[in-house]
């Protein structure tokens, strides 16, 4: 492990975080870009893949921009073919002169669609969870009820114990009753959310760009115990072994007792991470965006083998398939990491650029990518099964 520098910049790390992924905008009816812009990864479910699409730009000057839609898309996983789509709220920029107006908000999604039983359910940027019916996309319920919105959700929902769960930008962390949408509980901390709760048993565990870690009971809503970093979290935990691991933007993985709180052990790289880490084999996978997946002993937080380099921030989460951590770069590059040995081998170069989690079912993994294309690849071999434009 490496020797801790408290001289870390976590302000510029947020600042450059905001700005890359959320695409947010003051240039107004200027038409380069009016409305955030984002794409969740897929969930796949019965033979189905469940998406939100990364919102289309509006284009042109003064108020004449097309509407810009937010929807979620079901893909039959077999060979990419549509199965319906909804949308899921449309802005139509009106007025005249040198002004405008937007009539509503686009709704971009950033975190990934949860899917159980009929029901598939998402949280958007406008601060509203959707539950769809999952054969046809009728909307079930959405939270809250009327005109009124929470802030920007970032966060992906879970699912257990009959609840909804998911962190917001106001701070505070809900939860739903699955069938109608009520609030059962929220939960305030000390900063912005945008990360993705895990669930354990009955305890969730969830950061905060106020540098801390929460453990809370999921059923009462109540603080179990909270463990402080130096830096904003963004990243899922990863439950393994009565441990709870995370990345944090001051550039440490850390390694907490998810029974109290208590540091077991901490691991710094070269930048930061965000993404979600991997366990196999009493061992920790964790991307870095320094381009490193960085390969650690579970109980130590020692590294296994040196770092492998793959030249590309890691946003995506990875996935586990048959022995394999499949791993996509920003650049597009989809490498394999065989856990028997802890060889990186390149499977694909898609040369798109690659933000959104990765899914696999079958032997297959499921790419989505900025440029809007939904690819379907051999986890074994590379070997490019279908893609589709889900745009």
């Amino acid at each position: 492990m490496r020797i801790r520098n408290k001289a870390v910049s976590v302000g510029k790390i947020c600042l450059l975080v905001i700005l890359l992924l959320v695409g947010l905008t003051v240039l107004g009816c200027l038409g380069i870009k009016t409305s955030p812009e984002g794409s969740s990864g897929g969930t796949i479910a019965d033979g189905t893949i469940f998406l939100c699409p990364a919102l289309k730009q509006a284009a042109g000057f003064g108020c004449t921009a097309p509407v810009v839609e937010g929807k979620l898309v079901a893909v039959d996983i077999s060979d990419g073919s549509r199965l319906w789509e909804t949308p899921l709220e449309a802005s139509t920029p009106t007025g005249g002169g040198f002004g405008c107006a937007s009539s509503a908000t686009p709704v971009a999604i950033y975190g990934n669609p949860a899917v159980v039983g009929e029901l598939v359910y998402v949280g958007g940027y406008n601060g509203r969870v959707y539950a769809l019916n999952s054969s046809s996309g009728a909307l079930r319920w959405e939270y809250p009820r009327g005109a009124s919105s929470l802030e920007p959700i970032v966060s992906g929902v879970v699912v257990a114990l009959d609840r909804l769960y998911f962190g917001c930008s106001d701070g505070k962390v809900y939860a739903l009753d699955i069938e109608t949408g009520d609030k059962q509980w929220e939960f305030s901390t000390g900063g912005k959310i945008w990360a993705t709760p895990a669930i354990d048993g009955e305890t969730l565990y969830i950061g905060s760009f106020d540098k801390k870690l929460y453990a809370i009971d999921a059923i009462t809503g109540e603080e179990k115990w909270e463990f402080e970093t130096e830096g904003a979290i963004a990243s899922i935990p990863l439950v393994y072994n009565n441990t709870v691991y995370i990345g944090s933007f001051d550039r440490y993985f850390y390694a907490v007792d998810a029974a109290t709180g208590s540091l077991k052990w901490e691991f710094l790289a070269d930048k930061w991470f965000w993404t979600r880490a991997i366990a196999c084999n009493n061992t920790i996978y964790a991307g870095c965006f320094d381009g490193r997946v960085y390969i650690l002993d579970a109980e130590s937080g020692d590294e296994v083998v040196d770092a492998i380099d793959l030249g590309s921030p890691i946003y995506s989460w990875p996935v586990l398939v048959e022995g394999k951590i499949i791993v996509a770069t920003e650049e597009g590059e989809i490498y394999a990491i065989d856990t028997a040995n802890n060889q990186a081998a390149l499977l694909a170069d898609l040369d798109e650029t690659i933000y959104a989690p990765l899914c696999a079912s079958d032997g297959i993994i499921y790419i989505y990518s900025l440029g809007r294309n939904l690819y379907a690849l051999n986890a074994a071999s590379g070997a490019r099964l279908w893609s589709q434009a889900i745009e």
